[in-house]
């Protein structure tokens, strides 16, 4: 099922973006075979407490190969041969020294989209050191923006550069070039960088700052929390709401529905008056609970929203109405996005185990039992079908 149903996508054992941009891939109906290590990375950051539970690892099949042995990469392009994608996020050079980089990938399998997907991008100074998200969105100017005025930038989660940045822009490349062949042109490579990813979300910014409408001092423009009808508020319960009244007959619905309307108070605009604004939607918020305010707003165009906790977010009316978190072996997940009115992707599978349902894969890839016996004694594993 799915929209991309008959595309086959190879992906390399990662960790981050580009498992990410496969679900997306996955989550549209793509054939997914990953290839695992024999044995987990034995470094992969801090340990959690609990059991892993890998949702990006979601909707594929594993086989599992020694990419250091010879006789395993040969079973590696032997499945480039068949696939219509690969996706890779090793350091600049890695795929080289094994192999299995894009020029080999391409001699065998003209054409083929090689997916590359990495923090500093295939070329530069910084191409072959190590990063992570936070690094990244630094580089791009992105991060500069994030945080309270005059205090130091915010951590906004790894969503800007890993997941936004990264495995969502690494999936749209994909997705172009297997429409580039598709019309008859040749495959490539695309090389997908989170500090360039992260860099084109930012880019409406790059407009205000050389129009002059946008101050580079953080929190002190409207969409950094500096404008006091566009930031998140305390409430009686220590919950908080989300106002975004940007629109003048938005901004008087909220005065309305805080019961301001008619009272004296600066202009929307008058920058000079934000901090009372700020001083009397803090105390109006404070003086009632979460619950108390969504009923106040239920209906309203005043653009205010609860924040939710990632526990509740599913049961919210709107997300059960239209379905858009599924249960997948008893785990609670976002859904695939976005919906498809002709094609519409299905429930995703758990993410396999290392070579779970490898054999099964390889059966819909072409390989006879005796071609999957030859991969097998090159080094191809496979956990044993029940």
């Amino acid at each position: 099922m799915g929209v991309l149903s008959g595309i086959r996508v190879l992906e390399f054992e990662a960790i981050g973006p580009g498992p990410f941009g496969t679900m997306l891939l996955a989550d549209m109906g793509a054939d997914v075979i990953r290839i695992d290590r024999p044995v987990a990375h034995s470094d992969l950051g801090p340990k959690a407490s609990g059991p892993r539970i890998d949702i990006t690892g979601r909707g594929r099949r594993s086989v599992m190969l020694d990419l250091k042995q010879p006789a395993s990469v040969a079973v590696a392009l032997d499945l480039i041969e068949r696939a219509d994608v690969v996706i890779e996020g090793f350091r600049p050079g890695a795929m080289e020294r094994l192999g299995l980089g894009p020029e080999v990938a391409l001699a065998r399998n003209p054409k083929l989209v090689y997916g590359r997907m990495t923090g500093w991008g295939q070329t530069g100074p910084l191409a072959e050191r190590a990063g992570h998200d936070l690094n990244y969105i630094a580089l791009s100017g992105v991060l500069s923006a994030i945080g309270p005025q005059g205090g130091k930038p915010t951590v906004p989660l790894n969503l800007v550069g890993d997941y936004g940045g990264g495995g969502m822009l690494l999936a749209m490349g994909v997705l172009a070039a297997l429409l580039n062949v598709q019309r008859g042109g040749t495959g490539q490579v695309v090389d997908a960088a989170m500090v360039e990813g992260a860099a084109q979300l930012g880019a409406v910014f790059w407009g205000m700052l050389a129009g002059g409408n946008w101050k580079e001092e953080r929190g002190s423009n409207w969409l950094d929390g500096g404008a006091p009808w566009y930031d998140s508020y305390r409430t009686q319960d220590g919950h908080y709401m989300t106002v975004g009244a940007v629109e003048a007959r938005f901004y008087a619905e909220l005065l309305d529905k805080l019961g301001l309307a008619g009272s004296d108070l600066p202009a929307q605009h008058d920058r000079a008056g934000w901090p009372v604004l700020r001083e009397r939607f803090e105390s109006v918020f404070a003086s009632r609970t979460r619950a108390h305010w969504c009923t106040v707003f239920e209906g309203s165009d005043a653009c205010v929203a609860p924040v939710l906790g990632f526990a509740e977010t599913p049961e919210h009316a709107q997300h059960r109405a239209r379905g858009s978190f599924v249960e997948v072996g008893g785990v609670v997940q976002p859904g695939p996005a976005p919906r498809f009115s002709a094609t519409p992707s299905g429930i995703p599978r758990n993410a396999p185990a290392r070579g779970e349902h490898g054999a099964a894969a390889l059966r819909d890839w072409g390989f006879d039992g005796d071609a999957m016996a030859r991969m097998q004694q090159q080094g191809l594993g496979l956990k044993p079908e029940s």
